[in-house]
């Protein structure tokens, strides 16, 4: 897979290597890091390597199960399973997107309330 890289994105900068995050777990096509601004206190992000600015541009079968499949193998690696987590994709301004580079949060170790905000 070739991943567009897009200087000014810094997620593709973690990618590209240019930005060390602390990563939880990486693949050819995907990238998971802890959030330096956590909201929980467990709290990382799920990217796709390949820049996708929102999850209006994912269109990747194989690419999409691949980021909804990977935070219940986290949350089993990680211990948090068993008691819960919270998995968020923001997409587009009114949702509260910020980096414009596809991310899914996964948040745990606190109870999370309803609704979100």
């Amino acid at each position: 897979m070739t991943t567009e890289h897009h200087p000014n994105c810094i997620f593709c900068k973690m990618v590209a290597g240019e930005i060390k995050p602390d990563i939880v777990f990486e693949n050819d096509q995907l990238l998971a890091f802890r959030d330096i601004n956590p909201q929980a206190p467990i709290h990382f992000l799920i990217i796709p390597k390949q820049h996708l600015p929102t999850l209006n541009d994912l269109s990747d079968p194989s690419l999409a199960a691949q980021l909804l499949l990977l935070p219940s193998q986290l949350a089993k690696q990680e211990g948090f399973a068993e008691d819960g987590y919270r998995t968020v994709i923001n997409c587009n301004k009114h949702s509260g997107q910020e980096v414009y580079h596809l991310h899914l949060h996964v948040l745990a170790g606190r109870q999370m309330t309803w609704p979100p905000g």
